[in-house]
């Protein structure tokens, strides 16, 4: 006698704290989730899509002839009420529910009888469900390899379609910007957090793998990091003397006439478009409406500073010794300075943290808020840091590589065909090293090609520049070192030229440069002098002069922000794409 084959088991889920199984775990196996078949699972997420299936209603066997009654007028039209009542019972139905809960690419057929939940319940896209039911073979079939019969629901978050931002079907990038607190619930987002994701645990990974500890650095600061950046001014003065219910709103938030003129632009071209579509008349009237609110805020806001005759918040002088550190302090620019204090006493370290820069400008690269690595290692030059860029960014590369194969084969679909190509070309290529000289003279050789800024030593390379050296001369990754000393922070070690400074920047196809790095100045008379010649205050440096006085060591590092790394993992090319909450000039939306 056959012995009987043991049943299969559920396997555990990501997380003991969740009351479901994450469809990841279903339809990530290598059979689609077909060796799960008869299990009884409970799974939550959203309604992607849906649609309605009639059942055929059951003819009822003919009943037995009943006597013959006579009802007067009366009992006849009570009869009637009675028959059309009993005639307009709803047919019964089955809705069919593509569901997806963020874990994986793919969503779960979810059948639900009518019987269960009413259709115009449950089939909104974006409701939020959590069912219990039997994974069975696909009823009809097609691309799934399984779907869940519900037998319960356990939870109904219902969606007012009207206003839904999602309700439409393939929305452009650019629209979701404005909802971001829903974005990640379509499938392209959804993939780009999990490879964002993914490149985070990659750096760590590769850090902690190689014996860097991880350290913090301050968000606030009283120190310019890099000598000459725009940074955001942190103080509590603003409000002095006014009670909270005196502070206008626009007063509050530091709004300018600038950064309501930028969302303007952006609020003009959401008109346009939804005006070009012509589809959902409501989104178009309430956009015309936030509009001509934004544009009358504009009007008061000009009027207000004209009544100042001409005093603004920019021109105020403040007395810091009163504010909340007795002194002018920022949101940090970038952590490479107090990183090295850690690297002069630890070794080797990293840091990763959000960033600020306070720069007017519209960027597809840069954001106002953005996360960097910032790595600094003690007793190493320009040549080790190098060696370690290169090595960092072959590992993120591959890790996405072999971790990311589900995402990346989405992307590959609808963004970029060929982003697996350039993340394998990355790890196999050996990345060329030329000097900030060296490319000056290569560019100034090419014959043919005219390009918009003009190529002369002592200006930076334009992304013009760097696109041509990567993609069209060596057609690789290229790192460019020894720049000349005007173009980069004070604190990097000068070379015995005079003139250049030790730096690299890592440049990739259609990328640009993507890592910024340096061997820092420890001679104490050479970066005091460097600090002078700038016209920096040296009393705000004290605290880093006192590394160069007291036990110096040669440091090296580098920065990378993370946005820029997503843009070249997924193809993308806006990094307000790439993040949760994109902060920008004229846009901090929640």
């Amino acid at each position: 006698m056959a012995s009987e084959q043991a049943p299969v088991e559920m396997p555990a889920t990501f997380s003991k704290y969740t009351k479901r199984v994450m469809l990841k775990i279903i339809l990530g196996r290598d059979d689609g989730g077909v060796g799960l078949i008869g299990q009884s699972v409970v799974i939550g997420g959203w309604v992607k899509s849906s649609m309605e299936i009639r059942k055929q209603p059951v003819t009822p066997p003919p009943a037995a002839p009943a006597p013959q009654v006579v009802f007067g007028a009366g009992e006849y039209r009570v009869r009637e009420k009675l028959d059309a009542v009993i005639r307009k019972a709803p047919q019964p139905s089955i809705s069919i529910l593509q569901v997806s809960d963020g874990s994986c690419v793919p969503s779960l057929q979810v059948l639900v009888n009518s019987a269960l939940a009413n259709p115009c319940q449950v089939m909104p896209t974006g409701t939020c469900v959590l069912i219990e039911g039997i994974l069975q073979q696909p009823s009809v079939q097609g691309k799934h390899y399984v779907e869940l019969q519900a037998e319960k629901i356990l939870h109904l978050g219902l969606v007012d379609e009207s206003k839904y931002p999602l309700s439409k079907k393939r929305l452009p990038l650019e629209s979701l910007r404005d909802c971001s607190h829903f974005r990640p619930r379509t499938t392209t987002v959804a993939s780009v957090m999990r490879i964002h994701n993914s490149l985070t645990w990659a750096t760590h990974a590769f850090f902690q793998d190689h014996g860097f500890l991880h350290v913090q650095v301050p968000i606030i600061t009283s120190t310019d990091s890099e000598g000459f950046s725009e940074k955001f001014l942190v103080t509590t003065l603003l409000s002095k003397g006014k009670k909270d219910d005196q502070i206008s709103p626009t007063e509050n938030a530091g709004v300018s006439v600038e950064a309501i003129r930028a969302s303007i632009k952006e609020k003009t071209k959401k008109v346009e478009e939804l005006s070009r579509t012509n589809s959902n008349k409501e989104a178009l009237l309430a956009a015309q409406q936030d509009l001509m609110k934004t544009n009358e805020l504009v009007s008061q806001l000009e009027a207000r500073q004209k009544a100042k005759s001409g005093v603004t918040i920019e021109t105020r002088k403040f007395d810091f010794s009163k504010d909340f550190f007795t002194r002018q302090t920022y949101l940090t620019v970038s952590g490479r300075l107090h990183l090295e204090s850690q690297a002069c006493a630890l070794g080797n370290v990293y840091s990763f943290g959000p960033r600020f820069k306070a720069e007017k400008l519209e960027s597809k690269k840069s954001l106002a808020e953005t996360w960097m690595v910032d790595v600094e290692m003690a007793f190493s030059e320009l040549e080790d840091a190098m060696d370690c860029a290169n090595d960092f960014l072959k590992f993120v590369c591959k890790r996405i590589l072999e971790g990311c194969v589900e995402d990346l084969q989405f992307v590959l679909k609808r963004i970029d065909k060929s982003v697996m190509e350039r993340l394998q070309f990355t790890i196999s290529s050996s990345f060329e090293r030329i000097s900030y000289a060296k490319a000056i003279e290569i560019l100034r050789q090419v014959a043919g090609k005219k390009f918009q800024s003009k190529i002369e030593l002592g200006v930076s390379l334009t992304e013009e520049h760097e696109s041509y050296l990567v993609d069209e001369i060596y057609k690789k990754p290229v790192i460019v070192y020894n720049h000349p000393k005007e173009l980069k922070p004070f604190y990097v070690r000068l070379n015995d030229d005079g003139k250049t400074v030790a730096t690299f920047d890592v440049i990739l196809p259609k990328m640009g440069a993507l890592i910024r790095g340096s061997q820092s100045e420890e001679r104490f008379n050479v970066l005091s002098s460097r600090m002078k010649e700038l016209g920096l205050q040296k009393q705000q440096y004290e605290w880093y002069l006192d590394l160069c006085r007291h036990g110096s060591a040669k440091t090296s590092g580098f920065s990378l922000m993370l946005e820029p790394l997503v843009l070249y993992a997924t193809g993308l090319n806006d990094v307000k794409d790439v993040v949760p909450f994109a902060r920008s000039f004229g846009r901090a939306n929640n």
